[in-house]
């Protein structure tokens, strides 16, 4: 009888280490995909945490804005929790594998899974305190390991947390850039027309492009940006974005074919509102059941911009349909209204 139970409980020491590298693992994969592979994005775990997390959050909280721009910060942190929780608990359980891979030094009895927690959580963080201690041989290299995992999670997240914040600035800094020239695309063209032509847009066009192509980079290697809301709308990447594509409508498809700025310009900007909306997919967000408003042809045309006539404009804005129903979803995903035209703004 009792050597079954010396089988039983040498089986279960033996399922507790399985279980332990299962976990670490897990850990430290994902660990790794999420912080160092830029083309692989969150890791499978991370994913999964945040898209539940984020869904949870909206469906209880998501009405709130101030409540929604912390949603950000709070899956950054609950991502950084799961993964110390899990090397602590994978480590943990490799060290229950033998009961005598700890040595209580103080004499305190026989080491406990309490004990076993504390020495693998001062072990990951390095404390040294050395009053329980492995014992000779593969404990004392797991222990090693258990440091080094330790130490791999401190640099990883640090760095992590550091790139995501410099990635959330540079949202902001990139949406700050296009409302602070104008709250709708209309009135962004019609600064720029000098009554003959159009000056000093080429410029603004040119570094929004580039802001664009960092910011769906960033996207692209840190998803977790996503979930990063603003309370202020003129903050909001895609209530920029959604300005950003009108003025690119007004200029390509608006503006007399004689009077267009440069087309290699305003063509890179748009394939790179293109790039950023194939994000939505990645995000699982569904383009809008309608198009949005058209831009404002008329305030152009009160200004002196030559146009195209109303049906050609109207021709060129049903043929991006879906282009603009995706924008209007990704607009309406982040409780946005789209940027009123000048009219609206009067009437309202």
């Amino acid at each position: 009888m009792l050597s079954d139970w010396t089988v039983s409980f040498g089986v279960m020491r033996t399922v507790y280490v399985a279980i332990g590298i299962v976990v670490l693992g897990i850990t430290v994969v994902d660990l790794l995909w999420t912080t160092l592979w830029v083309e692989g994005g969150a890791g499978p775990l991370t994913a999964w945490l945040m898209a539940g997390t984020w869904a949870g959050m909206r469906t209880t909280v998501g009405h709130y804005p101030r409540v929604r721009s912390l949603s950000g910060p709070v899956i950054l942190i609950l991502t950084l929790s799961v993964w110390i929780v899990l090397l602590w608990a994978g480590w943990t359980l490799v060290f229950a594998g033998s009961a005598s891979s700890l040595i209580d030094t103080v004499g305190r009895g026989p080491v406990s899974w309490i004990d076993r927690m504390y020495f693998v959580g001062y072990t990951l963080f390095t404390l040294g305190i050395g009053d329980i201690v492995p014992r000779d041989g593969r404990w004392q290299l797991a222990t090693t390991m258990t440091t080094a995992s330790g130490m791999l999670f401190v640099t990883l997240s640090v760095s992590y947390v550091l790139s995501v914040l410099d990635a959330v600035t540079q949202k902001r800094a990139f949406a700050n850039g296009i409302t602070g020239l104008g709250p709708q695309g209309s009135s962004i063209v019609r600064q720029g027309w000098t009554g003959e032509a159009f000056a000093g847009l080429e410029l603004p066009l040119s570094a929004s492009t580039a802001q664009l192509n960092r910011l769906v980079a960033n996207h692209r290697a840190y998803p977790l940006l996503h979930y990063f809301h603003t309370t202020e709308a003129e903050h909001a990447p895609v209530v920029a974005i959604a300005i950003l594509d009108d003025v690119l409508t007004l200029l390509r498809f608006g503006v007399a074919d004689h009077d267009r700025p440069s087309e290699p310009i305003t063509t890179n900007a748009r394939a790179s509102v293109d790039n950023y909306l194939e994000l939505l997919r990645s995000a699982f967000i569904q383009p809008a059941d309608r198009t949005p408003p058209p831009p404002n042809l008329d305030s152009l045309r009160e200004a002196g911009i030559p146009t195209v006539s109303e049906e050609a404009f109207d021709g060129s804005l049903a043929e991006m349909a879906d282009r603009r129903r995706a924008l209007l979803g990704l607009v309406e995903d982040d409780l946005r209204q789209w940027p009123a035209s000048e009219a609206d703004r009067t009437e309202a």
